[in-house]
């Protein structure tokens, strides 16, 4: 690895330095309007390929042959310019708007860039600024909001969150549903191997999640099929381009510094009843020397009156000896779960240096991200080091790289989910007496009666259930360390004016190690448990194009043919000790006497070797037809019949010159239509369509154990299919300071690979076969405006809207009655993909009712239905964001606002809080008792049928919220998770040039920056409807023992150097 940085560094600075031609015109771009300078115009010496850009303050600088020349002058939404050069050596132009073009230079597939007039599918565009204004450090998280379409999911506020984003829905059952990532023209893995849900386990950083915003020029969103063709087997779910920053159109030298300070608070924490302390029947408490005594055995709220001036022995009057002193006051900790908490701190820091000479250019930048979490002990950090470099090596010949090694590391990820060593988990059933702040010295506590779960370990309020949290987050560490490189590297040639050719290679390589520690008395793990795993992943893409782009009369031509070679090797290595000899001590060699350790190994390599093409034609520049297709040959699937083609077609009219309409009123006006086929891998592996033995991960004493796995294999499996079409339309009003852009889309994913049920006696529990079947629909909507321009003032505002229908027609299963396919879940709830529902349902018991809907009581307890029944389900009837930018002379105002409308999330919170009387609403009825709301049977009529009554029977808070809110009903704990937030704030103030005229500063920045600052509608209690489990698609619309969303404030800066 250092080899290849070290090799990185050295082709940057040689290509930055290279040498350069003899003679220079040089000169500055201006705007016809008012005279400042514009940067990125294109400045070529016609005829040839020869050109530069100019740099941010208009200037641009270019080598030209002695005899000089013609110069063409080119920016989008200016009029181009041409002048001649003679003898001049300097050569100054003003530039006009050109109203007529109105579109802006878009990234597609495969890199190529077209102009927004001459696409004929839905793209949507993130400008680098987008992505770092509020200084997320996860660009996955920067797209809330800001791009119609696209649900992004951030698991919790713990440092280094993964994050789960879907473009359009679910397309497949059994594989991700998440985009293909493509960074540079290279696709990156953008897995989680986080082991979050229903048992605990801890969040890791997804692939995408480890890029730099910084480093990022620009993100294209492909969000259908139809964009995405040219991705194949690849591209089903979409594709997110990500366009790094280089040195081009920086002229000279330049550096740059940004840094930033974030604060993190919980965006919302429980609502806690403060009434009634820990105990039962709302009588007595007494820790009895941890011999199970309502102060021990019993980690419930239901117990006696606090503040009332009661008096008992608890858990701080424990003592060394085993005894207790005198009881002490019965008081409530309103803060005590608040103060748990601490302020999570980010700091990032950026240096970039980038350079061009006209033909070579460079940039080279480092950033580090620091982070401290909100729960004590926990902490994430990241290195960004990113280069890269071009060089013109002979008159149409270019090279280029680029290079960006990340390097992550973290000594304790915070657990979550439902497991002891999570205090947020704790947090849920603690007593409201309990003064948490008291546990925080544990070295000076006594330590835990023998006979506990917890003996031997630091004194906690309840030693039955649970460990002292601030030991627990000491010494139960999960440690995380992660190297990768991406990059590549590309030649191209310019043949002439109308031919172009382009080989490239590009590799994403990365090493990851994370270990799982747990001291011995652990409650769970009271003999200590290790674990250590090393996962290597490289995948090598080799790429090579040839383009042809050429005019012949009113007809415009642009055809490229190429292919692509996939190499994919993925390897896991993992030992666990269950118990351990010695404390403190964390190897294999520490193995207990006795005990037998885990051990796995696996080996997956596949290869996807493609050719591809792509022509699209055009006629008098207003009529664009697009075509493109790609076949597949793919290792994983039988040679005879592993080869599978995914074409594509669309075609686009620009209405206002093709029917000349164009007016300042409405200056654009274009409509779109597409159809396409690809294909996805459905989640099938390498070697899954072969019957293999599988080793047993604990051998029978030394020997090792090989077993037939319980799934048929099937060797005829094919993979998935969605076929798409969409409809669209863009237009701009009033000279542009209005755009629209709305999408309709119909897709249908068929063939997807489900896990069917056969019979017994065929020796095997399930199949896999290609039977599921699933549609999407929906509309998207882009609304821009510049409600006020002028020099010193402007107001824009940016609206992003969708909406969705993601049903799941068949599965096929073999149960004779609804089909369903079980995705995930937790406790007694499942989340399937059933036939008839959207994807994605809650599945699980309710309460019994009546034909009314009334819930039904016996002596004075809500009954639970048993026969389970669809609770909910995950998918949202629309999402939207709303932008608004406002800016005075050099300060400007942005704020982002987003929302989620519909789908529902089950919250294990509300269950295990009422269950244990800690919530706000367990208050109701404590004193007088609770007459739940429906009915009781009062006997039958002559039929046999029940007759049922209003309930009037009254039963104790305890009682109803115990027989109401447990793992046996789900029902009362599913809620409509529909949100509205303020995502984000930024007030930046660009310090005034004339300050720096000494010093060597300029562009001076200073903001106010927060992210995800107010949670201002929701239906859902307690907790922010955005949590759950993991990113994992089994694990959505589930929450439990969750790490609160962060609440980020802080300040930014930036400079030039």
């Amino acid at each position: 690895m250092k080899r290849i940085l070290l090799l990185s560094f050295m082709l940057t600075f040689v290509f930055a330095f290279s040498a350069l031609a003899q003679r220079t015109v040089s000169g500055t771009v201006t705007s016809a309007e008012d005279g400042s300078g514009i940067p990125g115009v294109n400045v070529v010496l016609k005829g040839t390929t020869t050109g530069t850009t100019s740099d941010l303050d208009g200037n641009y600088r270019l080598s030209v042959p002695e005899e000089g020349g013609t110069l063409v002058f080119s920016f989008v939404g200016l009029e181009p310019k041409e002048v001649e050069i003679g003898a001049r050596s300097v050569i100054d132009v003003g530039m006009s708007s050109d109203v007529q073009q109105l579109t802006e230079v878009v990234v597609t597939a495969l890199g190529i860039e077209r102009q927004e007039k001459s696409l004929t599918y839905a793209v949507q565009d993130v400008k680098g600024d987008g992505l770092t204004q509020a200084r997320e450090t996860n660009i996955v998280n920067s797209l809330s909001g800001q791009v119609a379409g696209v649900q992004v999911t951030s698991s919790s506020g713990t440092p280094g969150a993964s994050s789960r984003v879907v473009l359009r829905g679910a397309s497949t059952i059994s594989g991700s549903n998440q985009p293909l990532f493509v960074v540079d023209g290279v696709p990156i893995d953008n897995s989680n191997y986080g082991t979050a849900g229903n048992g605990g386990g801890y969040d890791l950083p997804n692939g995408a999640a480890s890029l730099n915003p910084d480093d990022v020029e620009s993100i294209s969103v492909l969000k259908g099929p139809v964009a995405a063709a040219l991705y194949g087997n690849r591209g089903a779910n979409g594709v997110i381009l990500v366009t790094t920053k280089t040195g081009k159109g920086k002229k000279g030298l330049g550096v740059s510094v940004n840094s930033s300070t974030m604060f993190q608070t919980p965006l919302r924490l429980q609502d806690f009843q403060n009434s009634y302390g820990q105990g039962a029947s709302n009588t007595y408490f007494e820790f009895v020397n941890g011999q199970s005594g309502y102060g021990d055995g019993v980690d419930e709220s239901w117990g006696a009156p606090l503040d009332v001036g009661l008096e008992f022995v608890q858990w701080s009057d424990y003592r060394d000896d085993g005894t207790t002193s005198s009881p002490s006051p019965w008081k409530s900790y309103p803060n005590n779960i608040k103060d748990f908490y601490e302020t999570g701190v980010q700091l990032s820091n950026n240096v970039a240096i980038a350079g061009s000479d006209g033909d070579n250019a460079f940039r080279l930048s480092a950033t580090n991200m620091n982070q401290t979490g909100m729960v004590p002990n926990t902490d994430f950090n990241r290195w960004n080091i990113n280069s890269s470099a071009s060089l013109r090596l002979l008159e149409g010949l270019e090279a280029s790289f680029s290079a960006n090694y990340i390097k992550e590391h973290a000594d304790n990820l915070a657990s979550i989910g439902y497991t002891n060593d999570n205090p947020v988990q704790q947090m849920i059933w603690s007593g409201r007496n309990v003064d948490l702040a008291a546990l925080k010295d544990y070295k000076n506590l006594p330590l835990s009666p023998e006979g506990t779960a917890a003996a031997g370990t630091p004194l906690n309020w309840n030693t039955v259930f649970q460990n002292n949290p601030y030991w627990g987050q000491d010494v139960n560490l999960q440690g995380y360390d992660k190297d990768r490189l991406i990059g590549n590297v590309k030649l191209a040639y310019q043949f002439n004016d109308w031919l172009s050719a382009y080989v490239r290679t590009g590799i994403d390589n990365w090493d990851m190690r994370n270990s799982n520690i747990k001291a011995i008395g652990t409650n769970s793990a009271a003999d200590g448990f290790y674990s250590d795993q090393v996962r290597r992943f490289t995948e090598i893409n080799h790429f090579y194009m040839i383009t042809a782009n050429k005019t012949f009369g009113d007809f415009g031509v642009a055809v490229s043919f190429g292919g692509n070679n996939m190499i994919q090797e993925y390897t896991r290595h993992y030992v666990g000790v269950p118990a351990l000899e010695l404390p403190g001590l964390y190897n294999v060699s520490n193995l207990k006497s006795g005990s037998t350790p885990t051990l796995i190994n696996t080996l997956e390599e596949e290869k996807i070797n493609s050719l591809l093409g792509t022509a699209q034609l055009s006629f008098r520049d207003f009529v664009f037809l697009d075509i493109s297709g790609r076949n597949d040959w793919w290792s994983v699937l039988p040679k005879a019949d592993n080869s599978y083609f995914y074409p594509s077609a669309s075609l686009s009219f620009v209405l206002t010159d093709m029917l000349d309409i164009y007016s300042n009123a409405l200056p654009y006006l274009k409509v779109r239509a597409g159809w396409s086929k690809v294909g996805s891998s459905g989640g099938l592996n390498p070697y899954s369509l072969q019957q293999l033995y599988s080793f047993r991960t604990t051998p029978y004493g030394s020997v090792s154990l090989a077993y037939n796995p319980e799934t048929l294999n099937n060797p005829n499996i094919k993979p998935e299919t969605t076929t798409g079409i969409e409809i669209g339309l863009a237009a701009k009003f009033f000279d542009g300071r209005i755009s629209l852009d709305a999408t309709y889309y119909d897709q249908t994913s068929e063939d997807l690979i489900v896990q069917v049920e056969v019979s017994p006696t065929s020796g095997y529990e399930s199949a896999y076969d290609n039977v599921g079947l699933i549609e999407n629909k929906g509309i998207e909507l882009q609304l821009g405006a510049t409600i006020v321009d002028t020099k010193d003032f402007s107001a824009g505002l940016n609206v992003n809207f969708a909406t969705y229908n993601n049903d799941v027609i068949s599965v096929n299963n073999i149960d004779g009655d609804e089909g369903a396919i079980v995705l995930g879940g937790q406790w007694n709830v499942d989340l399937q993909a059933r036939e008839g529902h959207p994807y994605g349902v809650l599945f699980g018991p309710g309460y019994l009712k009546d034909e009314d809907g009334n819930i039904v009581h016996v002596n004075g307890r809500p009954q639970i239905d048993p026969t389970y029944r669809v609770l909910g389900d995950i998918q949202p009837d629309w999402t939207g964001g709303i932008a608004v930018n406002l800016r005075y002379k050099g300060l400007s105002l942005s704020s982002l606002f987003d929302a989620k409308w519909g789908g529902d999330i089950y919250t294990m919170t509300t269950t295990w809080g009422r269950y244990a009387g800690v919530l706000a609403e367990t208050l109701k009825g404590r004193e007088e008792g609770i007459v739940g709301k429906g009915v009781m049977q009062s006997g039958t009529d002559t039929d046999g049928n029940p007759i049922y009554v209003p309930n009037n029977i009254v039963v104790t808070a305890e009682t109803y919220n115990k027989a109401a809110f447990s793992n046996g009903v789900a029902e009362g704990s599913v809620f409509d998770a529909s949100y509205i937030k303020l995502r984000q704030v930024t007030l930046n103030w660009k310090l005034p040039s004339q300050w720096f005229t000494n010093v060597p500063f300029k562009d001076v920045n200073i903001a106010l920056v927060g992210r995800n600052l107010a949670l201002l509608y929701s239906k859902v209690p307690h907790i922010d409807p955005e949590s759950g489990f993991s990113n994992a698609d089994s694990q959505q619309g589930q929450e439990f023992g969750q790490l609160p969303s962060a609440r980020s404030m802080g300040f930014n800066i930036n400079f030039k150097l």
